[in-house]
């Protein structure tokens, strides 16, 4: 048994049952000694079987075996047998929302409070304990709900933060579908870049995201000076700068010109030695791994509809096959392009540049990119990432 002193930031993956607990764990005296669950820490190590941890004041004091931590007079004694406790997840890179999951509609219109708050919720029933919104709030719908959102603690839900509306070259020069068009910030400047810039200040948005994408040669790409100069006054005003890439070519001068991180890894082709020069020479720059969806074997599909079910009303759990199917197809789907039409190596791409980035040092971060997949791709994605090499614990 140890003594810690840590804030909580563990989640219950044991589905509805996680929060209906912690909602009823919580006495007068503040102290609750959770037994039975299988632990994962976080830190080197394996899992602790039967384990027992003390919570009081909402922080975690003692971590030991079920029988090992004693419990100060009064506390509540929670039940965990046969549940695994691991820290809270956090998915970096979400689009909430747009997609209904009771409908499977999305439309400009469907950009409310109310379904935004429904994804939240989803979220929490993952165990992911906070989101970010990464550049495509609607904000000629709801301009202010997002950062209203931002301040408030929701119950049963996940902590919604935002880059605000994000930059690209032109407002239509975001993701290419219809009820996309028009949300981000257009740039063409310096001055509008920095204009941006200083307006989403205003609004306390921390990051900053860049969209450097010709869409397939569909719409203008944001200009080098213009990205430089929307990453230094960012800097100026101790705000961070992720841009979203394709290119491996982009990826590059992105680092050159100082930009903090990358929404995902490169995804035309495979990293280069130029790349890696690069990299290590700026060592705090950043990847959400976004990784597109691998081709499933026939069980390992049957499996992920399976324990996604219970989560789902019945009409989307009868659309979940033709889902993964086209998520393997490179049509759109966690991590894709959008506006694909055939299959391709992008996950292969990705897994490996993925693999290498990491063992190079670059620090990569869980981000799905969800729209439609909200909580379960978290998962998804943390199951192929280690597909592609990185360790459970890693």
């Amino acid at each position: 048994m140890r003594a810690v002193k840590a804030p909580i930031t563990f989640l219950f993956l044991a589905m509805a049952f996680a929060w209906v607990s912690a909602q009823q764990a919580r006495p007068s005296n503040r102290a609750v000694l959770f037994e039975g669950a299988r632990l994962i820490s976080g830190e080197a190590g394996a899992p602790i079987e039967s384990s027992a941890f003390l919570v009081e004041n909402n922080r975690f004091t003692r971590v030991g075996r079920k029988g090992e931590v004693q419990a100060p007079a009064g506390a509540t004694r929670v039940d965990l047998t046969g549940k695994t406790v691991m820290p809270a997840l956090i998915d970096i890179h979400n689009h909430l929302g747009w997609t209904d999951h009771k409908t499977n509609k999305a439309s400009k219109e469907s950009y409310t409070r109310e379904l935004v708050i429904d994804h939240l919720q989803r979220y929490a029933y993952y165990g992911v304990a906070a989101t970010l919104s990464m550049g495509l709030d609607r904000w000629d719908v709801n301009p202010d709900m997002p950062y209203q959102l931002r301040n408030e603690t929701l119950p049963n839900a996940a902590r919604f933060l935002t880059v605000g509306r994000g930059i690209a070259a032109t407002p239509m020069a975001g993701p290419p579908v219809d009820y996309r068009l028009g949300v981000p910030y257009g740039a063409e400047t310096e001055a509008e870049g920095i204009a941006h810039v200083r307006e989403l200040h205003d609004k306390k948005v921390e990051m900053i995201k860049i969209s450097v994408d010709d869409r397939l040669g569909t719409v203008p790409k944001l200009k080098v000076p213009v990205y430089e100069a929307i990453i230094n006054e960012a800097h100026k005003n101790a705000m961070r700068v992720v841009a979203h890439i394709f290119d491996l070519s982009d990826a590059k001068q992105l680092m050159k010109s100082g930009v903090d991180g990358f929404a995902h890894t490169v995804r035309d082709k495979d990293v280069d030695d130029e790349y890696m020069t690069i990299l290590k020479q700026h060592p705090k720059v950043w990847a959400g791994a976004n990784l597109p969806g691998r081709t499933l074997t026939p069980a390992e599909s049957e499996a992920e509809i399976a324990w996604m079910s219970d989560a789902l009303p019945p009409s989307q759990v009868k659309r979940l096959p033709d889902q993964l199917a086209n998520r393997v197809a490179g049509r759109g789907g966690r991590g894709g392009r959008g506006g694909g039409t055939g299959p391709s190596d992008m996950f292969g791409i990705q897994c490996r540049n993925n693999k290498r980035v990491h063992d190079a040092g670059m620090i990569l971060g869980v981000g799905t990119d969800a729209n439609g997949d909200v909580g379960s791709g978290v998962h998804t994605e943390l199951a192929d990432m280690v597909f592609c090499g990185l360790t459970p614990a890693e």
